[in-house]
């Protein structure tokens, strides 16, 4: 994905963001409730930003058809560290799933 791409897409995210917490507070002034509105569950920051090289390295054994434990074993990291560096490889590369983040690898040239 280019750089025009990503842009457009954060920017399209962010509007959506803008006009769910309009919508939310609107609601929350019609129920007498303050507004409050749900985090996101990824951070914007996040979206922006490529992937570590380790973060390629967890990918490419993701790839390879690891699982946690298995590829914490080969890079002496803990599993929890693991799902640490999967879960930010969803959200930067707006990956579905593992093997959505592996297409998209693909597709970026990531891996090979």
């Amino acid at each position: 994905m280019d750089a025009a791409k990503r842009s457009e897409i954060l920017s399209r995210y962010r509007a959506h963001s803008e006009r769910f917490q309009s919508v939310a507070a609107r609601r929350g002034a019609d129920a007498g409730v303050p507004p409050t509105a749900a985090p996101l569950a990824v951070p914007l920051a996040e979206l922006e930003q490529e992937p570590t090289p380790r973060e390629i390295e967890v990918l490419q054994l993701v790839c390879d058809g690891l699982a946690n434990r298995e590829i914490g074993d080969r890079l002496f990291l803990s599993e929890e560290t693991v799902k640490s560096h999967v879960r930010h490889l969803l959200a930067k590369l707006a990956a579905r799933s593992r093997a959505h983040a592996v297409a998209v690898g693909f597709r970026r040239g990531l891996i090979d």
